[in-house]
């Protein structure tokens, strides 16, 4: 009887024998597919935060303002600004420490370009800037002044000394925040 039980039992042991191997019957995504969706998904905030910066940077400029300039070199002068910034623009005391120069835009181009410049001049606590628009034609040498007139940050602006570009540019004196 103990033969029969041993072949019994062995019998029985060969019948339901174990796979000790343990089986995931879960999906597991590659990681090469994981990596792939998070750089894209840091790639999109990287878009959707450049693209909030530049709204922030941009200012809408009316074409169909115009102020009212006096004759001779261009000048401007924010009301209860000292006009003695004004001679010291003309003068060069305020050398621009940074430029822009506006050749070869269209109009949208340089209003997009001059925002960008002067919400930079704020950002970076630059007092004065230099914007080139050239000779040319004349339609963003003429259209310049009454732009920048409309942006809260321009304190005042003159026609640029020889050094600067003469009339081909302007020196912008910016409000700068905190100050």
């Amino acid at each position: 009887m103990n033969k029969d039980f041993d072949d019994d039992f062995a019998l029985f042991r060969e019948q339901v024998k174990v796979d000790r191997r343990i089986r995931s019957e879960t999906h597991q995504p590659e990681r090469r597919r994981s990596n792939t969706f998070m750089r894209e998904a840091q790639q999109f905030d990287k878009r959707q935060r450049a693209a909030a910066k530049q709204q922030h940077a941009e200012f809408f400029f009316s074409d169909t303002f115009r102020a009212h300039l006096p004759e001779g070199a261009v000048r401007y002068c924010v009301e209860g600004e000292s006009t003695h910034v004004l001679k010291q623009l003309r003068r060069g005391d305020y050398p621009p420490e940074i430029m822009l120069d506006l050749h070869g835009m269209t109009q949208a181009m340089a209003k997009r370009e001059i925002a960008a410049l002067l919400h930079t001049c704020q950002r970076e606590q630059l007092a004065c800037c230099s914007i080139m628009s050239g000779h040319g034609k004349g339609i963003l040498k003429e259209n310049l002044p009454h732009w920048l007139i409309q942006h809260p940050a321009v304190r005042a602006f003159h026609q640029a000394p020889k050094e600067y570009g003469g009339a081909a540019a302007l020196l912008v004196l910016i409000q700068l925040r905190g100050l």
